[in-house]
Order: C-alpha cells, then structure tokens, then sequence
C-alpha cells in the first residue's frame, strides 16, 4: 500500500541505487604477472559489515588491516607477492572515491 505523499522506500531499491553507483558489494583486484594474475576481494567500504569495520578501526598497522580485509584469502595473496600497503591504499582510495559517489545518489521508491 503506497502513502499519499509518495515517500515509501524500499530497503532492497535504495541498497541497489548504492551498489549501482558504486559498482558493487565487493572490491575486486589483481596481484601477480599481467598474463596471469591471482585475483582477490574484498568487501566494498560501504558494504563492510560493521564487525569488520570495528577491526578495522582498531587496526595496528597495514598488515592487520590487510589481514581483516582478505580474511581466508591473506596467505594466498602474499605467496601471490601482494603487497599489504597497496591493499590498504586500495581501500582508501575506494572509499574516498565511493563517498563523492554516494553523495550524487538519490535513492528511488520500490
């Protein structure tokens, strides 16, 4: 039932505004030669879920915060010869990046 003055939103429609504009839940990048890369993932800063976002703010150095970020997929990406800084320059940069984004979007009703 929609209300007279029109502004009901759906929570799934104004999450999917947000992961359009952003390009999705998940960072994806490469690690290692161009002709064959390891690919790695990592939650998008503003789909981090809050428990991870906790530990990162509480988070002693890159390393840590690489760690909390890759999860599972941390030995992998250092045998691949990640690099913990680029990780944590990545997550950065996305961030700020996403907030200029998120800021130009204007959520729609369901």
């Amino acid at each position: 039932m929609s209300k007279p003055n029109g502004k009901r939103y759906r929570l799934e429609t104004v999450k999917r505004s947000y992961v359009d504009a952003v390009g999705g839940e998940r960072v994806e990048f490469e690690v290692g030669p161009e002709e064959a890369p390891a690919v790695f993932s990592f939650p998008h800063p503003i789909f981090t879920p809050d428990d991870m976002q906790r530990e990162l703010n509480g988070a002693q150095g890159d390393e840590a915060g690489a760690r909390i970020l890759l999860g599972d997929q941390y030995d992998e990406f250092i045998a691949a010869g990640g690099d913990v800084n680029g990780v944590m320059l990545l997550y950065v940069g996305i961030r700020n990046e996403a907030q200029d984004k998120v800021q130009k979007v204007r959520p729609t009703k369901g």
